[in-house]
């Protein structure tokens, strides 16, 4: 005769807890709402540099010689996507998410070259924009569990 040592069970293991649960959407949600600040800030900074050029420090010798007129349309331009897509990314979109990868890396390359016209605002806006492109990248919303 065969000896059993305890009950047997024939239930499944349980599944691995997944990582793209509750907290990484939370990040994702939070990286679309950051979009969307960062969006209406860098849409001011860019009105600002059209209109009152006095305001930044000029730089001379600068290797990306723009006036701050071309910075400021840039700043508009590149933040009004960041803001429409960060809208997107609020109500879930997967195209958003995509989209916004591609945009918010636009948006740090421009205040990466902005830099010495306001380096303490562009230095908060690159953290942001990392952050972001971090939530943005690390969200799998359909992986299944291993």
């Amino acid at each position: 005769m065969a000896q059993t040592t305890g009950p047997t069970s024939h239930a499944p293991p349980p599944a691995p807890r997944s990582t793209t649960g509750g907290s990484a959407a939370g990040l994702v949600l939070f990286a679309g709402v950051m979009m969307v600040a960062n969006g209406i800030l860098g849409i001011f900074e860019g009105v600002v540099a059209v209109a009152k050029q006095h305001v930044y420090v000029a730089t001379p010798n600068y290797a990306f010689k723009l006036s701050l007129y071309s910075w400021g349309w840039v700043h508009i331009v590149v933040s009004a996507l960041v803001l429409i897509v960060g809208l997107g990314v609020i109500a879930g979109q997967a195209w958003a998410r995509a989209v916004g990868i591609v945009i918010v890396a636009l948006s740090l390359l421009a205040n990466f070259m902005f830099l010495p016209y306001y380096p303490f605002w562009s230095l908060i806006v690159l953290a942001i924009d990392i952050f972001v492109l971090w939530a943005l990248c690390t969200y799998h919303p359909h992986r299944q569990p291993r």
